[in-house]
């Protein structure tokens, strides 16, 4: 369409896309034609390689404990600072859920138990409270 010298707004609603988009896209192809109205890409790339994405595997695969956390529960903001630490890249807490969520990686809460538990006081608490 920009070859046969149709107007920006012509092409937009043709396009069914903003003026603006048409008025963006026109010194691109003016610079390289067809070619240069190619995508270059989502902008929401991932931020990890996967070659990057598989050192993070193993160093979470250490655990939280190797990298000095008390406990051995993984947060986004743990692993938030993992990356910053090991490969020096800041990645927002819902881009590094989304990360993971496309390498197959599911959210699980432990389940919380005490580790003594007295279950004649909790049973008998039970019993006497609903007969």
């Amino acid at each position: 369409m920009f070859a046969l010298g149709q107007s920006n707004d012509v092409i937009a609603k043709r396009l069914r896309v903003s003026v603006r988009s048409v008025q963006r896209w026109r010194p691109a192809w003016n610079d390289g034609g067809p070619p240069g109205l190619r995508s270059a890409g989502s902008p929401g790339r991932p931020k990890l390689s996967k070659a990057l994405f598989c050192k993070l595997e193993r160093e979470l695969a250490k655990g939280p404990v190797a990298h000095g956390w008390p406990d051995r529960t993984w947060t986004l903001e743990r692993i938030k600072t993992v990356i910053g630490r090991r490969f020096h890249k800041s990645i927002t807490l819902s881009g590094i859920a989304q990360m993971l969520r496309r390498h197959g990686w599911s959210h699980q809460v432990p389940a919380r138990r005490a580790l003594e538990r007295d279950e004649q006081a909790v049973t008998g608490w039970v019993k006497e409270t609903w007969p």
